[in-house]
Formats: structure tokens, sequence, C-alpha cells
């Protein structure tokens, strides 16, 4: 039996994934802080948690996070900035995904195919960054994403066969984007996720450490 565990699986993209995970045969484990109590901002709540499961699981899926936290929004311009909203966005982004990989790799099988990938998002590549902006959650989603290319060095030493990515999901209609999609197209939760795990079933260890969108196309860092 192939096994998967959905971090965030009461969110819009979170919840799709366990569905679609599901119907393709696989046995599911999915939390979440509002069903399971599991804080990603606090590394007991996470220890708690993922200490108490038994792997092998050969996806563990990140799916957590949040554009706008707290009432605090996106900034449009530096001036906006705050301290407050920025360390909102790096402990629920950035730290939250760092701590759940630091307790996720005694889970992951040493010795057969296997898939960590945490959910990133386009904007915070630095070298697709042609807008300026959102400064806080574009600077928190950039350093997960050096978090897991860090990551990822470190497990093919240990696990010869596992890939640890970044993904980035397309624009997709949830709670999460609902304020923000002025006429951007977006996609249903479902298909997103059937698309993302589309691309983990595509990944080969030698991609291991790199960023890919919904297509399965390299994203710049």
């Amino acid at each position: 039996m192939t096994r998967a565990l959905v971090i965030g699986a009461s969110g819009g993209i979170g919840r799709a994934l366990c569905t679609e995970l599901a119907a393709q045969g696989w046995q599911v484990t999915g939390l979440s802080r509002s069903a399971d109590g599991l804080d990603v901002t606090d590394e007991a709540s996470i220890a708690q948690h993922l200490g108490a499961l038994e792997g092998p699981f050969q996806r563990i899926i990140i799916a957590t996070g949040a554009l706008e936290i707290e009432g605090h929004a996106p900034e449009k311009a530096l001036k906006h900035l705050s301290a407050e909203a920025m360390a909102l966005q790096f402990a629920l982004n950035t730290i939250g995904p760092a701590l759940v990989m630091k307790h996720s790799v005694p889970l992951l099988p040493r010795d057969a195919p296997c898939v960590m990938a945490a959910l990133s998002a386009r904007v915070g590549s630095i070298g697709d960054n042609k807008a300026g902006g959102w400064h806080s959650y574009r600077a928190s989603k950039a350093a997960l994403n050096q978090i897991i290319r860090g990551a990822a060095i470190e497990l093919g030493r240990t696990h010869k066969h596992a890939v640890c990515v970044a993904l980035h999901p397309g624009t997709v209609a949830t709670t999460f984007t609902e304020k923000y999609l002025g006429r951007h197209p977006a996609v249903p939760a479902g298909e997103a996720a059937s698309n993302l795990l589309q691309v983990m079933e595509g990944l080969s260890p030698g991609e291991s450490g790199q960023f890919f969108d919904w297509a399965g196309k390299r994203v710049a860092w």
C-alpha cells in the first residue's frame, strides 16, 4: 500500500490533494490545525503530531501557508512594510514548513522512491519578479525555496531515491486567493491537486531540489 501524508489537509488545496490521492488508491493521512490541532508555527506541536506517526510515507506534501495573516494584506510598496507582518509571513510560510521537513525525514523510506514537496509560489521566484510589491510574502516563499534546496542536498546523501521539491500550484480558486484573483484565471482545487500529483509522479532523484509549476515546468529561483 502506497501511503501519503498531507500537512494542511483542511485547506482548499490540501483537502483536494487528500481526495485525489484517495481516489488514486493511496492510503492518506491528513493533518491540519483545525481538525487535529497541528500548529506549524509551534515546533512542539509538529514534533508531537509527526512523532506519533509510523512511516514510511512515499509522499509527504506540505500544503500549509497564507497570503494574508491577521489582517495584514500583501504590501504594495516598501512604505507599507511592517516587522509584525513580515514575521508572521516567515513564521507560517518559511519556518513552519522547514520544521515540518525536519520532523518528516524519519517518515520517509530510505531505500525506495519517495517525494517530499512543499507548496511554494511563483511570486517567490527572484528571477521571475518583474512587478515588485508583496515583499513579505515573496520573501517568505523565496526563503522556503532555499530551505527546500538545502534539504534536497541533505536528503540526497541518505535517501538516494528521494525527491524534495518546491511546487507552484498555479492560481487556485480557494478562500486563500479569493480576494486577489482579479483578472487572473483560476482553476478549481481538484484540478490543481491532480496537476500537482501528476508532476510529482514524473519526478526523478536527479530533479530533486528544484522548483516546478503545476505543468511540470521549471521555475527560476
